[in-house]
Formats: C-alpha cells, sequence, structure tokens
C-alpha cells in the first residue's frame, strides 16, 4: 500500500484532502483511482488507511476507514552530526539513515570538508527523508538542521546521552564496550568527512568528552561509515528488533 505524509490541516473529521502534487502523482505515476486504498501519517504517530473517492488534476479526496499507532519507530533519539560531503554522498546519508531509524539530522562544515561555502538545501533535503520515511514504514519525519561549524557540535556543553565521535583503526574504542545494552536513551554521532577530523576538532571533542569511537580495520567513506555507525548503534541498543 503506498503511504504518504500529509499535513494534519488535509485531515477533516474522517475526509481527507490532497493538493496537486499528490493528485498528479496517484493518478498519473501510481494510476491509482476511486475504491483504491492509501495510507496516510500526519507526523504524530498514527497511521490511517483512507478509501480514495475522487481524484482530479488539482485534488484528491477519501474516507479514512481505519486507524491504528504505528510502532516502527526507534525509542532512541538518535542524532546525526554529518560532515558535508559531496552532494549525491550527503543525499545518500539521509536516505538510508533515515530508512535505519535516525531522528535529527544536523549538517556540518568540518574543517577538512571540500565544501567551503554550503547552500542550504533544506527543500531537498526535506523531500528525500520524506520519501524515505514513506517508503521505510516510519510515521514520524526526522528533522534536518541548518548546516553549523564543527566548533558549534564538537564544543557544546554536557547534554543527556552518550556523544560518539567516529575514528577509523585502533584510535577509537569498539562500539559494543560504549554502549550499555538496549537502552532508549539518546545518543549522538559525529561523521567526519574525507580525511577525518583536525588536530583542533580532536581537541575540542576532548574537552567536551565525546567518546571517540573504531569504525573497524578498514577505512570506511564518509558516507559507508554514516549508515554503518547508525545502524550498529540501533542495534546494540535493542532497536532493531522485529
Amino acid at each position: 500500500m503506498h503511504r504518504f505524509f500529509v499535513s494534519q490541516g488535509s485531515i477533516d473529521s474522517q475526509k481527507v484532502t490532497l493538493g496537486p502534487d499528490r493528485a498528479h502523482q496517484i493518478r498519473h505515476v501510481l494510476r491509482l483511482g476511486p475504491g483504491d486504498k492509501i495510507a496516510i501519517m500526519d507526523n504524530t504517530g498514527w497511521e490511517a488507511i483512507v478509501v480514495l473517492q475522487r481524484i482530479n488534476k488539482t485534488a484528491v479526496e477519501g474516507t479514512i476507514v481505519e486507524r491504528h499507532l504505528v510502532t516502527t519507530e526507534s525509542k532512541v533519539d538518535l542524532v546525526l552530526y554529518q560532515a558535508l560531503i559531496p552532494r549525491d554522498r550527503f543525499e545518500f546519508v539521509l536516505q538510508k539513515c533515515t530508512e535505519i531509524g535516525v531522528r535529527r539530522f544536523v549538517p556540518m562544515l568540518a574543517d577538512r570538508c571540500k565544501v567551503r561555502n554550503p547552500r542550504p538545501r533544506l527543500d531537498r533535503w526535506r523531500k528525500i527523508i520524506t520519501e524515505a520515511a514513506e517508503q521505510s514504514g516510519r510515521v514520524i519525519l526526522p528533522e534536518v538542521a541548518e548546516p553549523v561549524d564543527s566548533p558549534v557540535v564538537l564544543s557544546a556543553g554536557r547534554r543527556p546521552g552518550l556523544r560518539l565521535l567516529a575514528v577509523p583503526g585502533d584510535s577509537g574504542q569498539p562500539l559494543h564496550k560504549l554502549l550499555p545494552g538496549p537502552s532508549s536513551g539518546p545518543v549522538e554521532l559525529c561523521i567526519g568527512p574525507e580525511g577525518g577530523f583536525s588536530e583542533r576538532e580532536h581537541q575540542l571533542a576532548n574537552s567536551a568528552c565525546w567518546l571517540k569511537v573504531s569504525m573497524g580495520r578498514r577505512i570506511l567513506r564518509a558516507e559507508t561509515a554514516a549508515v554503518v555507525a547508525c545502524a550498529l548503534i540501533l542495534y546494540e541498543l535493542g532497536q532493531m528488533e522485529p
């Protein structure tokens, strides 16, 4: 069944009205018609099953026939600070880590980023996150923030939960030794750019009590490290169970 995030303003009691963009997708791309069913989510944790009644060029109208609370969201508040990398690779991180269960993305301008004057692409990033959340069965959309400089991230005051800085090889501890086992506490993960973090950034992280976590024996690309680390964190914390 096709799934769509909608605004709460699209729902009026048992009636649902979707605008022109969704109308085009439902009518011309998915080729759905009256009587077909879709699922909608309003970012509150609930999913509703809708029977389509009327479809035209400008709107889709339907009736809600079922509502249920969905339990696909992770209980762990996982925040990913991802250093800016080439656009297609950064968008890959947004897509795959949304599927995995990240709650919030913070693009980060690190010392060794090749992108020096980033132009925020929040609308496109949110579209990628929305499509990935719809596909993967999520009911809460992850947030994506404006890009921030690495010193702002790494020197931030102590907050509850774990703060993990991904590093290559044996310069960090194995992930399973840093995680407490099944838990729902917050976790912040910081992934650097090509070339890793600078000495200045390491000093800031040490002062702010970030824990250095090893990404294993092999050197991973930034986007690979993000996906692998997020999946392993949620697995170790008991959030990848069926």
